[in-house]
């Protein structure tokens, strides 16, 4: 775009997040000083950086405007955020409005029903692919949330806590916790880095022998790892102090790979954290909990199931996603949704348009 050229999508909101414990922000300040660099309007909602350590003053010294109500933020031509609309937002949504978020359709799918009734254009972070075939929006994401499941889940094996009072390291001459991560992407290779730095004793089930011989790689004999199937995880979970559950299908509802009577074998104060949760989950007894209430018990097992489980370490994760999404923000402004037309990896971000959901795999996953 030439230094004349005015964006297609003028203007960009930044509404503050209202879903429960959400304390992440969908742009910086720096964020938005590009932006406003390259001819957009940035609006952003009072306070709604608080949370992650980002004041309204320091907006307004990048060039944005702070505005005072959601509804100003929700008016302008490309709306940015963390988390999918929420039930109270639905009405903010329109026809001539652009989103980009993390969606999670497959999990959601009163969202998707409304993105769809109101006839806008969104676009989704987990969705946009990379020119190796990854997904470069949810990976800083997924790597969070999976040094997070082993932190939570050795903090939640703490005997107060309702767990089996079980150290993750262990102690000499006492035996170090059993993890096992099940699925070894970016979530769980880093629960499993985090988990190895903590001195556990650590297993990596995947369904992927190219995965597993790249883990086998760089793990360098530190971990054990397993080609998947029904009987091997069987056999693990039974035997682990702490599953972490980390299997994805983009766009589509996670599988799931760990069945009740599974869980049932696991001995009592043993820890389950799901990952997967905000694509339905790949444990059979999980269901989405929150930062305020993060457990649940099903047969002796601890549970922990968050739904936006980066939402606990804002200041982070707000880094960390912008670093990630802030070109693909500023190319679909200056583009608009004819952005998909132009860059075939954006285009693979784009889930409903028109009235309709276009991304073939959601499509599917919401049938």
């Amino acid at each position: 775009m030439s230094e004349t050229a005015k964006p297609a999508l003028s203007s960009v909101g930044v509404p503050k997040e209202i879903k429960g414990d959400e304390r992440r922000v969908a742009l910086t300040p720096d964020g938005a000083a590009e932006l406003v660099g390259v001819g957009c309007e940035v609006r952003v909602e009072h306070s709604a950086g608080t949370g992650a350590g980002f004041t309204d003053e320091m907006y307004e010294a990048a060039g944005a405007s702070v505005v005072s109500t959601s509804n100003e933020a929700w008016e302008a031509d490309l709306v940015v955020k963390v988390k999918e609309p929420q039930t109270s937002e639905f009405p903010q949504l329109r026809s001539d409005l652009t989103l980009f978020t993390y969606l999670h359709l497959a999990a959601y799918p009163a969202v998707a029903e409304a993105l769809v009734s109101s006839g806008c254009t969104a676009f989704a972070y987990e969705t946009v692919t990379d020119r190796h075939g990854g997904l470069p929006l949810l990976a800083p994401m997924s790597e969070i949330a999976g040094k997070l499941a082993t932190q939570m889940g050795a903090h939640h094996l703490s005997a107060h806590l309702g767990g089996a009072g079980v150290l993750l390291g262990g102690s000499p001459g006492v035996a170090p916790a059993s993890v096992v991560i099940i699925g070894g992407g970016n979530v769980g290779w880093a629960a499993a880095t985090m988990a190895l730095g903590l001195g556990a004793q650590v297993t990596v089930i995947d369904a992927s022998l190219d995965r597993l011989r790249w883990i086998d790689e760089h793990s360098f004999g530190r971990l054990v790892h397993l080609a998947s199937n029904r009987s091997t995880v069987a056999r693990c979970v039974a035997d682990a102090d702490l599953v972490i559950g980390a299997v994805l299908v983009a766009g589509d509802k996670a599988p799931v790979v760990v069945t009740e009577d599974m869980v049932k074998t696991m001995r009592p104060g043993s820890v389950i954290v799901d990952v997967a949760i905000d694509q339905g989950g790949c444990i059979a007894t999980s269901t989405e909990t929150s930062h305020a209430q993060p457990t649940t018990e099903v047969h002796g097992v601890v549970h922990y199931a968050v739904g936006n489980m980066p939402g606990a370490v804002p200041r982070t994760s707000t880094l960390a996603l912008t670093n990630a999404t802030l070109p693909h923000i500023s190319k679909l402004a200056q583009h608009g949704a004819a952005v998909a037309d132009i860059d075939g990896h954006l285009a693979e971000g784009l889930n409903v348009q028109a009235g309709h959901v276009v991304n073939e795999t959601v499509a599917q996953s919401l049938a």
